[in-house]
């Protein structure tokens, strides 16, 4: 009797998340007190700019063109936690930029009333820094 040789069966892999699959099911699964601020911040920073692009990174959404730029900070649950982490951002000027790190600022959002005062300044902000990566 011929010994049998063990053969394994190849193992097959799931096919890679697309960003954006990715990125919808952090969603899902987000439990945030201000969940649906984070929604609308979300639309603001992807319409913005066609160059603009998501993903997961860094355990939450985030944000980039030719570098990364932006992502959010969902462990804050008592305000929505911006962090612009692209050098470029210290030249750019803002009421809604916090901090005086060498080479990120924080921006803050506490209900949808607060992201509706400050969405043309976000949007601003957005459209200078993708114009200041993209030279």
């Amino acid at each position: 009797m011929a010994e049998q040789k063990n053969k394994s069966v190849p193992k097959t892999r799931a096919p890679k998340l697309t960003d954006a699959e990715q990125v919808s099911i952090f969603m899902d699964h987000l439990d945030h007190p201000l969940k649906a601020e984070i929604e609308a911040l979300r639309i603001i920073i992807k319409n913005v700019h066609p160059e603009i692009s998501e993903r997961v990174k860094w355990n939450a959404p985030s944000y980039y063109t030719s570098a990364d730029f932006l992502t959010f900070n969902p462990r804050m649950t008592n305000k929505v936690h911006l962090i612009f982490h692209h050098i470029a951002i210290v030249d750019i000027k803002s009421p809604l930029l916090e901090g005086t790190y060498k080479d990120r600022r924080m921006t803050y959002f506490e209900n949808m009333a607060d992201v509706e005062a400050k969405k043309p300044e976000l949007e601003r902000i957005l459209k200078e820094i993708v114009g200041v990566m993209e030279k």
